[in-house]
């Protein structure tokens, strides 16, 4: 099969790479119908994060099973599926808890822009789909593999709801999926922080009340403008950046909360947050535990995450796909085999 390697900074292959096979009973191997680049990839493609040796690269993903360890049992060959970036069992007493990202027995996957991908701990990873989905919803299920789930944490990590006012900060596909969330979660104000005219608008689309352009200090007295002179209750931080960080801290209102999902890369002020008793909580997705609706809400085409892919590319031309979202000429790029 052929599958993106990564091995450099700027340099991704499309390479032949061995089939997936079952290796343990709880395995499961899949047939990709769709991959993606996430905004997490970028940090090693643009030398922030260490490209030690070649390496599979990609976790997102859905597709058909065409074969399952002796101890699955949730999904079988021919089953539609999407499973979460991080695997899980789904049975562990965190993943009770419903910390399904934090699984006593997680697991990694070996690079998921590829054309077959070995799924471990499958019985707990995987949820099929009743039936073979429309094409038209396979964007919006594959949005469910991170970014829709991951926007979704951010807003229940920050207790969004009906009576919050809520700040985004980042405009990437899990800032623009934020917004989407705390729409559905009811919040009546909700803040998109973009400078781009076309992340603006699907912001709108999801369900933005308000849009602010500026950053820093013009962009955090915006926020304040904007709700009573205190700042945001909830505020989603879906960068990871050092500067996102403390542009979320400058919007949340005091006694508010940070949802913070941005892959770390940067330090919080935390002596400024105790006095100000902020809340802040977050970190990788529990994506087995959002699943089930967030699934359901894509079936019923009650969302529409799969509108951040405004860009789609055969799997051949990954390099490509990186480079568009690397130079902002694409908010989130889809590949398909």
């Amino acid at each position: 099969m052929f599958g993106a390697v990564i091995h450099a900074p700027g340099d991704v292959r499309y390479e032949q790479r061995p089939d997936p096979e079952i290796v343990e009973p709880t395995d499961a191997v899949v047939r990709t119908v769709a991959a993606c680049v996430c905004g997490s990839d970028l940090w090693r493609y643009r030398g922030l994060a260490p490209v030690p040796r070649p390496v599979p690269i990609g976790h997102e993903f859905c597709g058909v099973v065409e074969a399952v360890g002796d101890a699955v049992t949730v999904v079988k060959p021919g089953d539609f599926v999407v499973g979460g970036f991080n695997p899980s069992d789904n049975v562990c007493p965190v993943c009770r808890k419903g910390a399904t990202a934090n699984c006593i027995n997680g697991d990694h996957y070996a690079g998921c822009q590829a054309e077959k991908i070995r799924v471990p701990q499958a019985e707990g990873t995987l949820v099929a789909t009743p039936g073979m989905p429309d094409d038209d919803l396979i964007p919006s299920l594959l949005a469910l593999s991170d970014v829709m789930c991951t926007g979704w944490h951010a807003a229940v990590s920050a207790g969004v709801g009906p009576d919050t006012t809520v700040a985004v900060v980042g405009d990437g596909a899990v800032g623009l999926c934020a917004v989407l969330a705390a729409v559905q979660l009811g919040a009546p104000t909700v803040i998109a922080m973009s400078r781009h005219e076309s992340r603006q608008q699907l912001a709108r689309e999801f369900g933005a009340t308000h849009v602010v352009a500026e950053r820093d200090d013009a962009g955090i007295a915006a926020v304040r403008e904007l709700t009573n002179g205190i700042g945001a209750d909830c505020v989603l931080e879906c960068v990871g950046t050092e500067q996102a960080r403390l542009q979320a801290t400058g919007c949340v209102r005091d006694g508010g909360n940070i949802g913070m999902v941005g892959l770390p890369h940067g330090d919080l002020p935390m002596i400024d947050l105790f006095w100000r008793n902020v809340g802040v909580k977050g970190g990788p997705a529990h994506c087995r535990t959002y699943l089930p609706d967030l699934m359901e809400k894509v079936l019923a085409r009650t969302i529409n995450p799969g509108l951040v892919f405004d860009l789609e590319l055969p799997l051949a031309e990954i390099g490509e796909a990186y480079a568009a979202m690397d130079e902002r000429r694409a908010i989130k790029s889809l590949v398909r085999p």
